[in-house]
C-alpha cells in the first residue's frame, strides 16, 4: 500500500489536536504541506480519516480506529529512536515546555543561552501558556507553573521557593490615595485585577496575618484573620505584565508576587501596602508525566536545572529573595 512514516505520523498529530494547523506547527511542517500528505494518506486507504468544515476537524470512525491502532506503534518508535541517545556524546533532539508568562521571563529566559550553548544539537521550544492546559494532550515534555496549579500524578523539580503575595502601589498614586490600614479598605481604592486565564474568573485578594489584639501571634502560629477581598477597579487584565505595567504607571493598587515586584521595591517605584498582611503561594516548579523512559532532551534540561539552581543567578536569587522576606 507504500503507506509512509511521516503520513501516519501527520494523521496522528492532526488526530490529537483536532486542528491542521496545530498538527503542521507541532510537525514543522507548512499548513499546505499538512494538509496534502493527509489526502494522500485518505486515498492511499481509500477511507476518509476526517471529517472538515471551516471551523472544526473531526475524526471519522475509520480514522477514530486508525488512532486507536496506530497510536502505540508511534509511541514505539519514538521510544526506540529516544534509546539511541543513550550512546550520543551529544544529546539530539526536541524539547517542549508549556510555561507560564512570569515563569517564563523569570526563571527559563535567562537560562536559554547557556542550556543550548552546553547542548547544541537540542531544539527547545518554550510555549508561554497561562491557560494551564494539559502537557499530555499538549505533547509537551514538561511545564513550568505555580505549585497549587500542577496536575496531578506529576514528576515535579522546585525551581523557587514558596513567595508572598503583596499589594502594592507607586508613591504618586499613595500620594494622592492614602495606604490602607487594612484589607477592608481597598474598597475605597483604585484596584488593578487580574482575570485568570484558565477559567475566566477575577482573581480575589488574599491577605493573612499572624497577629491578633495586643500584637500577640495566635497560639500554634496558624493565621486566625485571613481575609478574601473582592476589590474593585477601572481595569482588568488577564496579562501578569499588564497588570504589573499599570501598577508602575500609578493607575492603582496591584496584588501582585513578590519576585516580580521586589526589584521595583528596592528601587522605591513600588512602595509594599498592607504590612503585617500577606499571602502565599507554593513556589515555582518543573513538572512532567511520570515515565519509565525520560527523553533525553527533558532529562539532560533536568540535570542542567539541578546544576543552574546551584549558581549563582536567577534561580538562586528569587529562592534567597523569598527566605529572606
Amino acid at each position: 500500500m507504500g503507506v509512509q512514516l511521516a503520513e501516519l505520523t501527520a494523521f496522528v498529530a492532526v488526530a490529537e489536536n483536532l486542528s491542521f494547523t496545530k498538527a503542521a506547527v507541532q510537525v514543522g511542517v507548512a499548513l499546505p504541506t499538512m494538509s496534502q500528505t493527509i489526502r494522500s494518506l485518505e486515498e492511499r486507504l481509500g477511507v476518509r480519516l476526517f471529517n472538515r468544515t471551516t471551523r472544526s476537524v473531526a475524526l471519522t470512525e475509520a480514522g477514530d480506529r486508525l488512532l486507536l491502532e496506530i497510536q502505540p506503534i508511534i509511541a514505539g518508535i519514538d521510544h526506540a529512536l529516544e534509546s539511541v541517545n543513550l550512546f550520543r556524546d551529544n544529546p539530539v533532539g526536541m524539547l517542549r515546555l508549556a510555561v507560564s508568562r512570569p515563569a517564563a521571563t523569570r526563571v527559563v529566559a535567562p537560562i536559554i543561552q547557556p542550556f543550548l550553548a552546553e547542548y547544541p544539537a537540542i531544539r527547545l521550544e518554550v510555549s508561554v501558556d497561562d491557560t494551564h492546559s494539559d502537557i499530555v494532550s499538549g505533547r509537551f515534555d514538561a511545564g513550568i507553573r505555580v505549585g497549587h496549579r500542577v496536575e496531578r500524578d506529576m514528576t515535579i523539580l522546585r525551581l523557587m521557593d514558596e513567595f508572598r503575595m503583596l499589594a502594592v502601589a507607586t508613591p504618586d498614586y499613595l500620594a494622592r490615595h492614602p495606604a490602607p490600614p487594612a484589607p477592608k479598605d481597598l474598597h475605597f481604592h483604585n484596584c488593578i485585577r487580574y482575570r485568570q486565564p484558565w477559567d475566566g474568573s477575577i482573581q480575589p485578594w488574599v491577605f493573612r496575618t499572624l497577629r491578633v489584639a495586643g500584637g500577640q501571634a495566635p497560639k500554634g502560629g496558624a493565621s486566625r484573620h485571613p481575609a478574601e477581598i473582592s476589590v474593585e477597579g477601572s481595569l482588568i487584565a488577564n496579562d501578569i505584565e499588564l497588570v504589573m505595567s499599570a501598577a508602575l504607571d500609578g493607575v492603582g493598587v496591584a496584588y501582585l508576587a513578590e519576585p516580580l515586584v521586589g526589584p521595583y521595591l528596592a528601587d522605591g517605584r513600588l512602595v509594599a501596602l498592607l504590612q503585617g498582611w500577606c499571602s502565599t503561594l507554593p513556589g515555582i516548579f518543573l513538572y512532567y508525566p511520570s515515565r519509565h523512559q525520560i527523553p533525553m532532551p527533558l532529562l539532560v534540561f533536568l540535570r542542567f536545572i539541578e546544576k543552574w539552581r546551584k549558581r549563582p543567578g536567577l534561580l538562586h536569587h528569587a529562592t534567597e529573595t523569598v527566605k529572606r522576606a
